[in-house]
């Protein structure tokens, strides 16, 4: 149990940015700071494949509208490797199975995902693309914050992610009718470019 905070915080980080979380992890690990990453993490393999996955994502994020494309792609993706890395991480604990750690990780990257998504949507009805550059810089920032945090303050790290995750459930539900206008366009575009002309 004493490995759940990091649990919970990898989960959350990995629903915003999956790849830059097995790089943090990973580079945690080999540089030896800390002695928690799974060596599966850590391997130069991922370590290369996680780099790369991060600076295609660091510019397919800050796109509007590609970016939402490229959440709805990642739908799958981002709560399986909050699963993937809980469990690898429960590995080394005989008291958290690795079933309920998976679990816990990827309900926590799930839930992250989604309002980052709907936060997506409602920043996507604003025309300028700042916003969208703005957003996914701070969301790789506070990413790597808390996973750093993490690795050192499990428990604070967890508080923090906990946090930022009513926040953005709060954010979600204030900013419900922007995101059903982003809906709505998105509809209206679709159907005029399957209209004949």
């Amino acid at each position: 149990m004493t490995l759940l905070p990091l649990i919970f915080t990898a989960g959350w980080a990995s629903g915003i940015n999956a790849y830059a979380v097995v790089l943090l992890f990973g580079l945690f690990g080999v540089t030896g700071l800390s002695d928690e990453v799974p060596e599966g993490l850590q391997r130069t393999d991922v370590l290369i494949a996680a780099a790369v996955l991060f600076l295609v994502e660091a510019v397919a994020d800050k796109i509007p509208y590609l970016d939402t494309f490229w959440d709805t792609l990642h739908t799958v993706v981002r709560p399986a490797a909050g699963a993937v890395v809980a469990a690898l991480i429960a590995g080394s604990d005989e008291s958290l199975p690795q079933l309920a750690a998976a679990a816990v990780g990827g309900t926590a990257a799930l839930v992250s995902h989604l309002v980052k998504a709907g936060l997506r949507m409602a920043i996507n009805t604003s025309p300028e693309p700042a916003s969208n550059i703005v957003t996914s810089t701070l969301e790789d920032l506070c990413v790597a914050g808390v996973i750093t945090l993490a690795i050192f303050h499990p428990v604070a790290a967890a508080a923090v992610a906990g946090a930022f995750l009513l926040i953005g459930l709060t954010s979600i539900m204030l900013l419900a009718s922007r995101i059903r206008r982003y809906r709505r366009r998105r509809r209206e575009r679709r159907q005029a470019a399957a209209q004949p002309c």
